[in-house]
C-alpha cells in the first residue's frame, strides 16, 4: 500500500457551473445500468474464460464477479460484521466475500450477481465508491477477456475525483495522483496541480486505482509519474 502524502487535490472546472455527479438516485441509477451491462456482457463467454486472471492481481474474473456480489449486498451493519470477523483487516474481508459468493459453477455466481444487480446496499462509505466498484471492477473483468465498453463519461469523471481526493487507507489513489493535473480528455475538467496527465476519464480512473492501462493510453509531462506509482 502507498504510503501516505500530506495535502489535497483540488478539483477544478474550467468552465463555471460544470460538476461531477452528485445525485443519490442518479448515482444508484448508473450503478444498476452497469452492473446490468456486465451481466449481458458475461452471459455468453466461454467456460474457460471465467479463469481467465483479472486486472485484479490473484483474482479470477469469476473471483471478482463474486466480490461484486459481495459488495452489492452487504449493508452498512453488515460491513461492520465482515470487518470484525477479519479481525479489520481488509483483503482478509474481501478474500472471505470471494468465497461466501463464489459458486463452483460460474452460471450460478452470474444468476446471484442478476438477482442483486437492483440492490442499493452498500457499506458505510461515499456512495461515489459504488460507481469506482462498477466501472474499475468492470474493467477489471472486460479487459482481460478482450471486451471493450462505453462509461458515461460525467459519472466516471465523479468515481475519479473521489479516488483522487481519498487516501490510500481508505481505498482511494489519492498518493499515485499526488502532484499531478488529471485531464481527462472526454470531460471539460482537471483535477490536482502539477504535471498534466491527460487520457480518458476510465483511463484516469484505471490508473488512480493502480490497474495497469494500455501503452499510450495516458500522455504528458507527469504520464511516467503516474505509471511508475502504479
Amino acid at each position: 500500500m502507498d504510503s501516505q502524502v500530506p495535502g489535497c487535490l483540488r478539483l477544478v472546472s474550467p468552465i463555471e457551473g460544470v460538476k461531477t455527479l452528485s445525485d443519490r438516485a442518479a448515482i444508484w441509477n448508473a450503478v444498476h445500468h452497469e452492473r446490468g451491462r456486465l451481466v449481458q456482457d458475461l452471459e455468453g463467454i466461454a467456460d474457460e474464460q471465467w479463469g481467465a486472471p483479472s486486472l485484479c492481481p490473484g483474482w479470477t474474473v469469476h473471483d471478482v464477479l463474486a466480490h461484486l456480489i459481495d459488495s452489492a449486498t452487504t449493508s452498512r451493519l453488515g460491513f461492520l460484521r465482515q470487518m470484525v470477523s477479519a479481525r479489520f483487516d481488509f483483503d482478509r474481508a474481501n478474500a472471505a466475500g470471494v468465497e461466501r459468493h463464489r459458486s463452483s459453477d460460474p452460471g450460478k455466481t452470474l444468476a446471484a450477481f442478476r438477482a442483486a444487480k437492483e440492490r442499493t446496499d452498500s457499506p458505510p462509505a461515499s456512495l461515489a465508491t459504488r460507481l469506482v466498484e462498477a466501472y474499475v471492477h468492470g474493467e477489471d473483468i472486460r479487459r482481460p477477456l478482450g471486451m471493450s465498453s462505453y462509461y458515461p463519461t460525467e459519472h466516471v469523471v465523479t468515481a475519479l475525483s473521489y479516488m483522487a481526493r481519498t487516501g490510500a487507507g481508505l481505498g482511494g489513489g489519492r498518493e499515485r495522483v499526488y502532484g499531478l493535473r488529471l485531464s481527462p480528455s472526454d470531460f471539460d475538467l482537471h483535477i490536482g496541480e502539477g504535471p498534466e496527465v491527460r487520457g480518458s476519464a476510465i483511463a484516469l480512473l484505471l490508473a488512480a486505482s493502480g490497474r495497469p492501462i494500455h501503452p499510450g493510453e495516458v500522455t504528458g509531462a507527469g504520464a511516467m509519474t503516474l505509471s511508475a506509482r502504479a
